[in-house]
């Protein structure tokens, strides 16, 4: 699923998201309101991942989602 169709469904998308991290809060999931960088960061914050492993886990959790 690309980019703009994650930012464009963001708010079905949001509980699929909060089920793959449970530590990501509902004001988290509103910051990033579906933005690629944001979730990344959020990511990194939330699970003290490095830069590398946010983003595969993010691309990862976007080849996963029904378009």
């Amino acid at each position: 699923m690309n980019q703009d169709v994650i930012k464009g469904n963001w708010k079905q998308l949001k509980g699929e998201a909060q089920k793959q991290w449970g530590k990501l809060t509902n004001d988290d999931l509103d910051v990033i309101n579906g933005e690629k960088e944001k979730f990344v960061g959020k990511l990194q914050e939330r699970y003290g991942y490095a830069k590398d492993k946010a983003q595969e886990e993010y691309d990862h959790w976007c080849s996963r989602q029904k378009a």
